[in-house]
């Protein structure tokens, strides 16, 4: 019987999560002392969006995006496989990932909206059904 990739866990640091809870710093600082951080894109994206800056909020969801598939390959990801909603690393790259499909949408982008939301509900089914809305 043959199995597919092993799920991938991206590596969690205590601190930005730290400041998040303690309402330390906002989302523009922790992304711009912590770049690779993905839920400070994701954070970005979503207020953007509620506040119609479409746009912008496209350019937040696509930083915090590649800055997860840099974390994702350096993971041990090869492209494809489970990244699982349950484990908070990877929670910012699935939100990324799903605020680059919400944007790309409302922009009318609509290949691009169409392959964000197929990788996310290839990547975590439970993360598309929690995003997909």
């Amino acid at each position: 019987m043959l199995s597919g990739p092993a799920p991938t866990l991206l590596a969690e640091e205590a601190e930005p999560y730290r400041r998040l809870a303690e309402e330390s710093a906002s989302p523009t600082q922790l992304a711009a002392d912590y770049p690779w951080f993905s839920l400070a894109w994701a954070m970005l994206a979503d207020d953007a969006f509620t506040e119609g800056r479409v746009v912008e909020s496209y350019a937040y969801a696509r930083t915090g995006y590649h800055r997860g598939l840099d974390a994702l390959r350096r993971a041990g990801w090869k492209g494809h496989g489970p990244v699982p909603w349950e484990h908070r690393a990877n929670r910012g790259f699935l939100r990324c990932l799903a605020g680059l499909a919400r944007a790309a949408d409302a922009i009318h982008e609509d290949e691009e909206a169409t392959r964000c939301w197929d990788f996310l509900r290839d990547s975590s089914p439970e993360a598309y059904t929690a995003l997909k809305q």
